[in-house]
């Protein structure tokens, strides 16, 4: 039974037909481990000290600005290849600009460990980050011993047996707590923007708290932006700060989204985007159609230096190509690929093509929606990702010492830049993704 949140993500189906173990995340910081994947090479010269960070229960943004402070310099020299997660332990490399060692070992944050390992002429960027090893465990499993090991095993070679698991944009891209992400982007390409912005600003969840809820819904019906001004809480800052502007300027919703930045902005966009990419996906399962291989029609795009999807290289399997094509599929040199929809899509062609197609003609969309008149910093011109995300999970199962008489399970597995451990996680877990965030 697929949870209703994911339903309303585009999420319908799992590519295995086990028992789930259930379980819980997060329930303490180790459990959740990230290391991030680089072929950076450092030295011992250059104007950047390199460190090796292992931190635990910090937003890297934050991070980043507290580290900038203490050192007194600019956040704009420090460089990093990944944000990571908050509520985990997270190791990987950062890039400060002309400091020494010595400010490094004076250095103290809570949680934050650092370690020089080297110099380098450039800084680190988004570009040297390939992917990231997970250890992950999932406690409070209401399983006995064999039966676990048993549906662990069975789902390891069903997703070993499917090559991998879908490569679904999970919850984190729609919003943990409210996923409005991508109905706000919907909404924004359809020229709604009162409602776009009332989405965002007020439109409540139940897990939010009732305080919380309450205040959202008075403004909701009543839109007294100054009410709400006053009784938000101020951790709020987005939709505070799109209601300060509407109090200034009464009725100019579609001017509210300019108090936002424009990666803020074009969030929205790319979740309605991840949206019908997710449902693209369980179309083509639900017609039979593999992800591992290539199908007349579809559009194949191939693996770059590094070993990822190069999404600007792609090529449309024929009659007389598909069969070389499905031996790079093989090999792990190609992916078959589905869109991210914007104003410059080419769609595939024959079974593949028609999917996409008809699941993007029922959001009664055009595409040319995407260019935004209104708002044209927000527009896209779409590109193309891979479906697939290969994994080998590894498992190891036990007694929880956290939760007496329940069992744990430590998965570890390594994913692509770009992809969430969540894919994988809930074809074991079975379970609402809120116990997975």
């Amino acid at each position: 039974m697929i949870p209703e949140i994911e339903k309303k993500m585009g999420i319908e189906l799992y590519c295995t037909d086990t028992e789930g173990i259930g379980g819980v995340l997060r329930q303490d910081t180790d459990d959740f481990i990230v290391r991030e994947n680089t072929n950076r090479q450092e030295g011992d010269s250059g104007k950047y000290i390199v460190i090796e960070m292992t931190k635990k229960n910090w937003d890297m943004h934050h991070l980043i600005r507290d580290i900038s402070r203490k050192l007194g310099i600019s956040q704009k020299r420090i460089g990093f290849a990944g944000t990571k997660d908050k509520r985990a332990k997270t190791t990987q490399k950062i890039s400060i600009f002309d400091v020494s060692e010595k400010d490094i070992d004076n250095l103290y944050i809570k949680d934050v460990e650092m370690k020089v390992i080297g110099r380098s002429n450039r800084s680190l960027g988004l570009g040297d980050l390939y992917g990231n090893e997970f250890i992950i465990t999932i406690r409070d499993i209401d399983c006995g011993k064999e039966k676990l090991q048993i549906i662990m095993a069975a789902t390891t070679d069903k997703i070993i047996g499917f090559g991998g698991v879908p490569n679904f944009f999970g919850i984190q891209r729609f919003g943990t707590i409210r996923p409005v992400t991508h109905v706000v982007g919907e909404q924004l390409l359809k020229g709604n923007f009162q409602e776009a912005a009332m989405t965002y600003i007020a439109r409540s969840f139940p897990d939010e708290s009732d305080e919380v809820r309450e205040i959202r819904d008075h403004v909701f019906k009543t839109l007294d932006f100054a009410y709400g001004i006053k009784e938000y809480p101020l951790r709020l800052r987005y939709e505070r700060a799109m209601m300060h502007y509407l109090v200034n300027n009464p009725g100019d919703f579609a001017g509210s989204f300019s108090v936002l930045s424009e990666n803020i902005s074009k969030m929205f966009i790319h979740a309605y985007q991840s949206y019908i990419f997710n449902r693209i996906i369980c179309k083509r399962i639900e017609c039979g159609l593999t992800l591992d291989r290539a199908n007349m029609g579809d559009i194949i795009c191939f693996r770059n230096k590094e070993g990822l999807p190069d999404a600007k290289k792609v090529q449309k399997a024929t009659e007389d190509n598909v069969d070389g094509m499905n031996n790079l599929l093989k090999k792990g040199r190609a992916f078959v690929t589905a869109p991210l929809i914007g104003y410059k899509t080419d769609f595939a062609s024959g079974k593949p093509g028609e999917i996409e197609e008809n699941v993007f003609r029922q959001t009664g969309i055009q595409k040319e929606a995407f260019q935004i008149n209104l708002i044209p910093e927000l527009a896209s011109k779409g590109l193309r990702r891979e479906i697939l995300l290969h994994c080998r999970p590894d498992f190891e199962t036990s007694e929880d010492e956290l939760n007496p008489g329940k069992r744990k399970v430590v998965l570890s597995f390594s994913l692509p830049k770009g992809s969430y451990a969540t894919t994988v996680l809930r074809e074991y877990m079975k379970t609402d993704p809120l116990r997975m965030s």
